[in-house]
């Protein structure tokens, strides 16, 4: 058995958000394929420890966030002796029937993201039933406990648009395009909503995050037919890199800001060409599940004492950039 005394250690410095920089993570990657598991999923992995755990997430193949995550779970798993399995679907009904499989298979724990959370009700439910601990992450936290998950990580989204909308509202804009990459994505609307409330006047946007092209064309349309709109507000770093070049397009006085970060939103935070990213520190949403589930399974430890563990907001902007941008380049920030 993984000893405790050393689990305690790496659990403090993970909650501590130092894990980050003391280990050296995986590349990010785009092998992030639907319904398989990670081809990096640690080998034998009942070996060394009885513990297994599936992560199941909303994610898109070839997402830069969720292959963030992925790594920060892969990684947990060879620094804890856990075996790892991720998969991935955008589709709720597909996710839900991938978390049904991992119940059939009698996994040990169980990592979930929940953009659709009715989608996913039964399925987490049974799970429960089942003896299998759940953690939720990034999404669905309002609903985390009621579905009888021990732990919820992630950042509160409302909060996050709040910062936001503060953010933008300070740099002196006055009309904010808030841009909806998801349908039913209950998150997405809660970040609109948040920097609403703080910043005023905002308008929502839907595009679709598989077409990008045409993400990028209507995001184009938007800002030529209000001249007014003077700040874009992506929530995804992939859509953030679209929302700037629809801007120079429409010849439009618009600054973008976004959530989350990318190689893309990197170099453009360097250059100027947006503001600031809202960073979740997405790689703590896959890293944290394994190590909690650990201390689940080998010591009944919980976490959080029935609130989210917050792994954000915080916020990436030139003041900070040259020191997240290595972390960023190696697939953990």
């Amino acid at each position: 058995m993984f000893s405790l005394k050393k689990l305690a250690g790496v659990a403090a410095i993970a909650a501590t958000g130092l894990v980050l920089s003391a280990c050296s993570g995986p590349a990010a990657d785009n092998s992030n394929s639907n319904n398989n598991p990670s081809s990096a999923t640690v080998a034998a992995p009942n070996a060394g420890g009885p513990l297994k755990v599936a992560v199941v997430t909303h994610g898109s193949a070839g997402d830069a966030f969720w292959n963030v995550v992925k790594n920060g779970a892969e990684q947990a798993g060879k620094d804890l002796n856990v075996g790892v399995d991720y998969y991935s679907d955008g589709d709720p009904g597909n996710q839900a029937k991938l978390i049904d499989n991992a119940v059939a298979q009698k996994v040990g724990g169980l990592v979930v993201s929940m953009a659709n959370p009715q989608a996913l009700q039964t399925s987490i439910q049974n799970a429960v039933k089942a003896g299998i601990p759940v953690i939720t992450i990034n999404s669905g936290e309002d609903s985390s406990a009621a579905f009888g998950a021990i732990a919820h990580v992630g950042q509160s989204e409302g909060l996050a648009g709040q910062g936001a909308g503060q953010r933008l509202k300070a740099a002196g804009k006055t009309k904010l395009l808030c841009v909806i990459h998801e349908a039913g994505n209950i998150g997405q609307n809660q970040r609109c909503d948040g920097a609403k409330q703080t910043f005023g006047n905002v308008t929502t946007l839907q595009v679709d995050i598989s077409n990008p092209t045409d993400a990028q064309a209507r995001i184009r349309g938007a800002l030529q037919s209000d001249p007014s709109i003077d700040a874009v507000l992506a929530l995804n770093s992939q859509v953030a890199a679209r929302a700037v070049a629809a801007a120079k397009e429409a010849s439009s006085k618009a600054q973008v800001a976004t959530f989350d970060l990318n190689a893309d939103v990197v170099a453009a935070i360097k250059d100027g060409s947006i503001l600031f990213a809202v960073d979740q520190q997405q790689y703590e949403q896959g890293y944290l599940p394994i190590v909690f589930l650990k201390l689940y399974k080998e010591n009944g430890n919980t976490i959080g004492g029935g609130k989210p563990v917050q792994t954000g907001p915080g916020f990436v902007d030139k003041t900070n950039i040259d020191t997240i941008a290595p972390y960023a380049q190696r697939g953990t920030r």
